[in-house]
């Protein structure tokens, strides 16, 4: 049985957001601001989407997108109930967790949140295991998106997927009640390298603190390193009383726990980052301690908020906008710091941000490339597709959502995730991390990946998500029969924010006048449209 007609998800959704109250006043919006803000709020535009943020305004929809119930869901049951050696039921569970995340990108109603907790994911990645430790940790990103910062890395820390990810629920101290223990310093070095600080120490704007003699100047020590791995000992996975198989990981759904014995917990005095905890804490209370420490340090502003403005609006913010968004995370105008809502709404409604709003006002050096689950993202979104497409089904008799190649949603490579924020584009000083996915089996995918994948007739596949994914083929076919310039004036509204360059105009045109071998307007109409996606025009998000 594929994942498309499984159990029925048990999602919490709105119809729509402009459904939500707002005591923001309406502020029209042009139809290529709204597109353009479309592409930094969600996973790609729509015509429904545009209208909301027309008639709503920036302001008005970020409120309401922030007001609606979360989409998540909960793996039914029936997928954890199988033998080890099942391999069918191991792929159809592998499976389900990546039909879900589509459905997600989708139709979920709260696109501002799941957006936000892609980009989370993106630098506070989870990269091995069960497909379901993975699945349920994405759903606590999804869960925390709007919260506080220091509440977010409480509970990644405490989470059973990151406890096996990266060692902690090993992490013990050395004692003669627990032979062979040792503290495992993998999560507490990665805790404050990738997920909070940063190596070496910056200022507001971002840019790096030297001495004297020009070296940056380090975040931490090797001896932080020990005394923070210290403080996270004693936490281990939460008890299975599912009734299930525990190598499905059915309970990985909630917090992993303080060990009962009191000798799996250091509580002897330390020094993290030159503030002394005392001796006496439990884990509980050294863990909030800790996570205290990192929420105070100077770099933690700067170091999250770069990752976030990279991921929503621009690769290479300049200086005064990040110093701009630091500021709202160290102090969300009430004292609080770390406010992900008063961040992302910062983010999104920044000068620099905005700037672009008007046709060819963006500069030459600001956005970001489309990296592959955002191109594909958008490209099935601007089709109005409900569902995602499927390969035919496996030996197992699995059908597999079809993915971008170079980038598994749910699956990144290691603890470094796609790319790193630092990543320059070849041959310039500009951070564009997102071009590390792009390469020739990047490109080869986007100009071949719709004709087999919805109008091959040698592939049931095929026909089955034309006929049930809802993507709007049809629509497309009578356009390109009509004319060259109807298909083109779709493809511009849809994908271009209705300013398609002059020069991909032309060359589309070209395109259409120069071969009338296609077998359908449908065929026809994808050929233009995967052209017309796989160029730098679309390619890059400005």
């Amino acid at each position: 049985m594929s994942c498309g007609q499984s159990n029925k998800l048990e999602e919490v959704t709105s119809k729509n957001s402009s459904g939500q109250v707002s005591n923001k006043p309406s502020t029209t919006v042009t139809y290529y601001a709204a597109a353009r803000f479309a592409d930094q709020v969600s996973f790609g535009a729509t015509p429904a989407l545009i209208e909301d943020i027309s008639k709503l305004g920036f302001e008005a929809w970020i409120d309401a997108q922030m007001a609606l119930p979360l989409t998540t869901s909960a793996i039914p049951r029936s997928y954890f109930d199988y033998k080890e050696t099942d391999n069918a039921a191991v792929s159809a569970l592998d499976s389900y967790a990546h039909e879900v995340y589509w459905q997600r990108v989708l139709g979920a109603p709260d696109q501002l949140r799941q957006r936000v907790a892609w980009s989370i994911f993106e630098f506070i990645p989870t990269s091995q295991g069960q497909s379901n430790g993975r699945y349920e940790y994405y759903n606590l990103l999804i869960n925390r998106a709007f919260d506080n910062y220091g509440t977010l890395l409480h509970d990644v820390s405490i989470h059973p997927m990151m406890g096996f990810f990266l060692n902690n629920e090993l992490n013990r101290p050395s004692s003669p009640m627990c032979l062979g223990c040792a503290p495992n310093e993998n999560y507490a070095r990665e805790l404050m390298q990738l997920f909070s600080l940063g190596v070496v120490q910056l200022n507001t704007d971002g840019s790096t603190k030297r001495d004297a003699q020009g070296k940056p100047l380090e975040t931490y020590t090797q001896k932080d390193v020990e005394e923070l791995a210290r403080a996270l000992t004693g936490w281990r996975q939460p008890p299975n009383n599912t009734g299930l198989p525990d190598y499905a990981w059915p309970h990985f759904g909630t917090p992993m726990l303080p060990e009962s014995q009191a000798f799996f917990h250091d509580s002897a005095a330390k020094t993290v980052l030159g503030t002394p905890l005392a001796a006496g804490m439990n884990a509980a209370q050294e863990l909030n301690a800790v996570i205290a420490i990192l929420m105070k340090h100077p770099n933690i502003a700067p170091f999250i908020s770069l990752r976030l403005i990279q991921h929503l609006v621009t690769s290479n913010p300049s200086p005064q906008y990040l110093t701009r968004i630091s500021n709202v995370f160290r102090n969300n105008g009430n004292g609080v710091a770390g406010d992900l809502k008063a961040v992302v709404r910062a983010i999104l409604l920044d000068p620099e941000a905005r700037a672009g709003d008007q046709i060819g006002s963006s500069p030459n050096s600001f956005g970001k490339l489309r990296e592959p689950v955002q191109w594909w993202s958008a490209m099935l979104r601007g089709m109005n597709c409900k569902k995602p497409l499927h390969y035919p089904a496996n030996d197992d008799g699995v059908r597999w959502v079809i993915e971008p190649q170079n980038q598994n949603a749910t699956y990144p490579p290691n603890v470094f995730s796609f790319y790193q924020a630092g990543d320059r584009a070849p041959g310039s000083n500009l951070l564009a991390p997102e071009q590390k996915l792009l390469n020739t089996i990047e490109f080869t995918s986007r100009i071949g990946a719709l004709n087999w994948t919805l109008l091959d007739k040698n592939n049931s596949a095929a026909a089955d998500n034309y006929t049930n994914s809802g993507c709007e083929v049809a629509e497309l076919g009578k356009a390109f029969a009509q004319s060259p310039k109807a298909i083109i004036d779709l493809i511009s509204q849809r994908w271009f924010r209705g300013a398609m360059p002059p020069t991909l105009r032309s060359n589309l045109q070209a395109l259409i006048l120069g071969d009338r071998n296609w077998s359908s307007p449908e065929e026809g109409a994808l050929v233009i449209l995967q052209v017309a996606l796989s160029s730098p025009y679309f390619g890059v998000i400005k």
